[in-house]
């Protein structure tokens, strides 16, 4: 692909996903599921209202921020309602959210260039991310896991960038930054820290028993020009040292505890939530219900006699009311993009295995086993992916499949290196695989749009798209 080809179509790229946020980003007239939370707390900020939240406080000032920014805009302020203690248009809480998320899957696409140096790749990897489900949901209400993922991502994408720049201090002192942030967003913010730091260890323990690499150079191949010294500082005291400084803004408003208190008091309040069982949250959905997505949940549900009578702005929290015409906003993924993707990502342990881990136990050393670029990709999306998803093995309160969303990007990155794989191969059935793959992601986003962006539908065409009744 030309560099002329490229850039238009990550301009495409970027437009959808700009375009799908920002479509009647006011519709429903209310606070949509943690909006209740989220955007009461961005308004408690502004108005000086000291409150206590079980997260740190970066999500809840960027929109704050957006609330401020959206109260001075002239613009879509033709639907208003006091639900966050002030009264405010939806769109003015909702904005940033979705500028933020427009970005998301460039910087997707930008990680997957940067582990590959292949433009196709960083189309394939951004175009599947702009069509996910759950991305598109969280970015166009005021909520913050999206937050985690575009700090955490952002901060991983500084990091690769670092490993190809002459000017490697920049890069990584935003580097830290960036996971920095994401950890103020919310704790779990640090794993993609926690991937980095895993990823340049492996680096290093290669480097010491002698495996070699293929003369294709794969970026990742110099994460041993980094050493301890600059990942302590630059990955280690600066994301702490910004860490800090966010909490700053909450602490001067909230004086009841210190920062030291404040976290006792937050992991207390994870500590006190329930198991996951229905009888704590109906949506309660362990870590090994995410990967095949068997328990989505229902952010908005309403009905009306007809498509028109009014939007309606308030509903049970389960489907559970008659009507005509169902208005569902269903936080779940792209079914089949998340299906391939887990497939893509048993794919690649398979090909790790048969790479390092086979010549190893005929050989019984390492020193002749040699990485190719793919080796290198597969142990990046592997690792990432396993270091999000492991830490929820153990938690005992109540998780959600948004919780997912730190983790499922990689699954994306992995079911485009496949997809990718097989359209440049001269073989035509793989690249008839590939397209077919690419096709039936796309209609099965647009098959499941309406549950996204909370369309009128009647009773039979939402029951077409709740495959599964643990889905409803």
């Amino acid at each position: 692909m030309t560099k002329k080809w490229f850039w238009i179509a990550i301009t495409g790229v970027f437009l959808l996903s700009f375009t799908l946020r920002f479509w009647e980003l006011g519709r429903f007239n209310t606070l949509v599921f943690d909006e209740v939370y989220y955007a009461k707390f961005g308004n408690n900020y502004l108005n000086n209202v000291p409150f206590f939240d079980g997260h740190p406080p970066l999500g809840k000032l960027i929109i704050a921020m957006g609330i401020w920014i959206g109260s001075h805009i002239p613009f879509w302020q033709d639907q208003v309602n006091g639900l966050t203690g002030k009264v405010l248009s939806p769109w003015s809480y909702r904005w940033i959210n979705a500028l933020f998320g427009s970005f998301i899957p460039l910087i997707v696409a930008g990680i997957a260039y940067q582990i590959s140096y292949r433009r196709s790749l960083a189309i394939f990897a951004g175009l599947f991310t702009a069509v996910d489900g759950i991305f598109l949901v969280e970015s166009r209400y005021a909520l913050i896991n999206q937050y985690i993922v575009f700090f955490g991502l952002l901060g991983q994408w500084f990091f690769l960038l670092a490993l190809a720049q002459r000017q490697r201090r920049i890069w990584l002192i935003l580097s830290g930054i960036a996971f920095g942030a994401s950890a103020a967003s919310k704790w779990n913010g640090l794993w993609y820290l926690l991937g980095v730091y895993i990823i340049w260890s492996v680096a290093w323990i290669f480097s010491w028993i002698g495996v070699r690499n293929e003369e294709t150079k794969s970026p990742l191949q110099n994460l041993t020009q980094i050493n301890i010294k600059q990942i302590l500082f630059y990955l280690g005291i600066i994301p702490v040292v910004v860490y800090s400084i966010i909490w700053i803004p909450h602490l001067q408003l909230d004086t009841r505890y210190n920062f030291v208190e404040v976290h006792k008091q937050i992991l207390g309040f994870h500590e006190r939530l329930g198991g996951n069982t229905r009888t704590v949250h109906p949506y309660c959905a362990a870590w090994y219900k995410w990967p095949l997505m068997t328990r989505p949940m229902a952010y908005f549900y309403g009905t009306t006699q007809s498509v028109n009578d009014g939007l309606p702005v308030l509903g049970p929290p389960l489907p559970g009311s008659t009507g005509k015409v169902i208005y569902d906003v269903h936080a779940m993924g792209n079914p089949f993009l998340w299906w391939f993707g887990v497939a893509a990502l048993l794919f690649l342990v398979g090909m790790l295995v048969r790479q390092m881990l086979v010549p190893w136990l005929r050989q019984k050393r390492f020193s002749n086993v040699t990485l190719s670029m793919d080796t290198w990709i597969g142990l990046y999306i592997v690792i990432n992916y396993i270091i999000n998803l492991l830490p929820w093995v153990k938690v005992t309160r109540c998780v959600f499949i948004y919780h997912y969303m730190t983790g499922v990007v990689f699954a994306f990155v992995a079911i485009a290196w496949l997809v990718e794989r097989c359209v440049r191969s001269y073989r035509l059935e793989l690249r008839a695989i590939g397209v077919t793959v690419t096709f039936v992601i796309l209609v099965s986003f647009v098959f499941w749009l309406p549950i996204y962006l909370g369309l009128p539908l009647s009773p039979a065409a939402y029951k077409l798209r709740m495959w599964f009744t643990s889905w409803i």
